[in-house]
């Protein structure tokens, strides 16, 4: 078996692989390109990687395929950029938040109130205007982007019973690390405060921090609402990733098998945003029956706080006001 590009080194008993050297797995004439991602097997945008894999290598009969590393066993997202960037790694799942602290015109996506709904979340990606801040990626990432997945709109949970948005004030807030979130949130008068996730329900457990912010999925699966007294519905923020591939190695796929991969990508992504849609309101019924106090934001008392942000965040990313626009047209 020949490798190129790649050199994989097994241990007797296979226990372990050596993940450092650039390009595509490939052998016998066969090809597998390497996908990382931060979120763990079971996600949404998991499974839907891995389904893009399957169905790439049932239409190239086994010719081509994809491995999947999720979890961020490849490094932080940071570090796969890195890797796309020299061709150590194929493809990348890689969130907004990560591409619009890197690339600020990216952030665009990120500003609070484009759209109301998660329904419109999945509308609004889609559109023109969405898919045109993905043409600064190769120059500024070395990448290149092929669609997004998304989540739900992001919600606030409380150690203590809150009333609304104003009750944020003062709150040591555990958020998002992307400056998006960050001036948010600071608008809000909370003090935005970056902890790993695996550590957030203890933090909230002890006290460390008074409140976190999350999409709906990963609060139900972490089980938020056990040391939360109240869900706040900020109907503001959502949190995107990008299926990205390495521009260095997209340059050895064949133009039909980057016609496939694309395709195919963008196909699984589209599902995976439907079902986001369709699988809400059954979130949200989980959350009512856990009996956590549930508050929805009154919309017609955010625009001081919108004007506040854009004008912060207009000029580094003048995208912002066109995808108000078309969020208003949705």
């Amino acid at each position: 078996m020949t490798i190129s590009r790649r050199l994989f080194l097994n241990s007797a008993i296979g226990a372990s692989v050596v993940l450092g050297a650039p390009g595509i797995l490939r052998a016998q004439g066969k090809s597998t390109y390497r996908l990382g991602i931060t979120t763990p097997p079971g996600h949404p945008w998991n499974v839907a990687a891995e389904t893009v894999g399957k169905r790439l290598a049932e239409e190239t009969d086994g010719r081509s395929s994809i491995q999947v590393f999720p979890s961020n066993q490849l490094g932080n997202e940071a570090a796969m950029l890195q890797q796309m960037q020299s061709g150590a790694l194929d493809m990348g799942w890689i969130m907004t938040a990560e591409l619009g602290s890197r690339v600020p015109a990216i952030a665009a996506i990120n500003a609070p109130w484009l759209v109301p709904t998660t329904e419109k979340v999945a509308a609004l990606v889609r559109t023109p205007e969405a898919m045109k801040l993905l043409d600064v990626l190769p120059a500024e990432t070395g990448t290149i982007g092929l669609g997004y997945g998304i989540t739900t709109l992001r919600v606030v949970f409380t150690g203590k019973e809150t009333a609304g948005i104003d009750d944020i004030r003062g709150m040591k807030l555990r958020i998002n690390t992307t400056p998006a979130y960050r001036d948010f949130y600071q608008l809000l008068g909370a003090a935005p405060t970056p902890i790993p996730t695996p550590q957030v329900f203890d933090a909230m457990s002890n006290g460390q921090v008074d409140g976190l912010e999350s999409d709906l999925d990963l609060a139900w699966n972490q089980r938020f609402d056990k040391v939360s007294k109240t869900m706040i519905r900020l109907n503001a923020l959502f949190m995107p990733c990008v299926a990205l591939v390495s521009a260095r190695s997209w340059k050895s796929v064949a133009e039909a098998d980057r016609e496939l991969i694309t395709r195919l990508t963008q196909e699984e992504l589209g599902k995976q945003i439907d079902a986001t849609v369709a699988n809400e309101a059954t979130r949200l019924e989980d959350f009512k029956a856990s009996g956590i106090k549930i508050v929805d934001v009154d919309m017609a008392n955010t625009a001081e706080i919108t004007e506040a942000y854009d004008k912060v965040w207009l000029p580094k990313a003048p995208a912002i006001a066109e995808l108000r626009k078309v969020g208003a047209s949705l």
